[in-house]
């Protein structure tokens, strides 16, 4: 029977079956030899040792579509970031670094802004405005009035998604909401911080519907940027895509060059200030992160 799993524990791993059904198995020892690991997303073929007790045995690993080492996943397709519009407030320093470091795995991303009740005047057209250049969908939704929840489930719809984003913005509770079912533990933020305590402690797919996957993962306060020389910063960055090929130089990184078409692009309003300066302030970075 071909499944999925959707949880590694103590040796066991516990496979999704087309149903729904969860079995719990090992995996053959050829794996161990081969020095291959079974990862939650991992499509498998089990062979059935108990029906009554649901116990079988992991025989076969389908081919990866990618591989996740954080969190330690395969077959993803997509990343649903989460961030709050308030308490805590939305970092963008924070949520452009997670862009940049899926952008270098090629995971597509959607931007969910939760907490959206709490939304200053304003926050929607400013975020908006912020990431349509990003090639991200944006939704605004509240897990306490419903508000563009079915468009963030709509967005799970035949797909598996890592959920992500800083502790305390509502993942788990998202989490429950789309999958009661879960359970996961809710967390409050601390009134003196401004953070969430962490309530995830492992990686484990959850089953929605048919196809319809996602995990939720532990939330970061910080985040280093990923392992790229800084050259590959500008390929990476999606803004600059209509404009580099009109800029006077090749390979231009649209910070102090002159006649760059990026630039002009960002004087007359096309680009989003803020997402510009934080691409500016990773060029820096990885620059320094060079030098040592």
């Amino acid at each position: 029977m071909q499944g999925k799993i959707i949880k590694g524990v103590g040796g066991f791993y516990y496979v999704c079956g087309p149903d729904g059904t969860v079995w719990e198995c090992r995996a053959r020892g050829v794996f161990r030899r081969q020095g291959v690991k079974p990862l939650p997303g991992d499509d498998v073929i089990i062979s059935i040792i108990s029906e009554e007790e649901h116990t079988g045995s992991v025989d076969d690993i389908l081919p990866r579509t990618n591989e996740l080492v954080r969190p330690a996943s395969a077959n993803v397709d997509q990343a649903l970031v989460v961030f709050a519009a308030d308490r805590p407030a939305p970092n963008l320093n924070l949520l452009d670094r997670f862009l940049l470091s899926m952008s270098v795995i090629g995971l597509p991303v959607v931007i969910c802004i939760n907490k959206w009740d709490l939304a200053a005047p304003g926050l929607g057209e400013k975020l908006t405005e912020c990431y349509q250049g990003s090639g991200c969908p944006l939704i605004f939704m509240s897990v306490l009035t419903g508000e563009g929840l079915a468009e963030a489930d709509a967005a799970l719809t035949g797909k598996t998604t890592v959920v992500a984003g800083p502790s305390g913005v509502g993942k788990s509770s998202f989490t429950n909401y789309i999958q009661p079912e879960a359970l996961m533990e809710v967390g409050e933020v601390s009134a003196r911080i401004g953070r969430g305590r962490q309530t995830t402690r492992h990686t484990e797919l959850v089953r929605v519907r048919e196809d319809t996957y996602f995990m939720d993962t532990p939330g970061f306060g910080s985040l280093f940027l990923p392992e790229i020389e800084p050259g590959e910063l500008e390929r990476l960055w999606p803004e600059a895509a209509p404009y580099r090929d009109r800029c006077r130089f090749q390979g231009c990184m649209h910070i102090s060059e002159p006649d760059c078409a990026v630039k002009e692009a960002l004087a007359e309003g096309k680009i989003s200030a803020s997402r510009y300066e934080n691409y500016c302030l990773f060029a820096e970075e990885l620059k320094n992160r060079k030098k040592y």
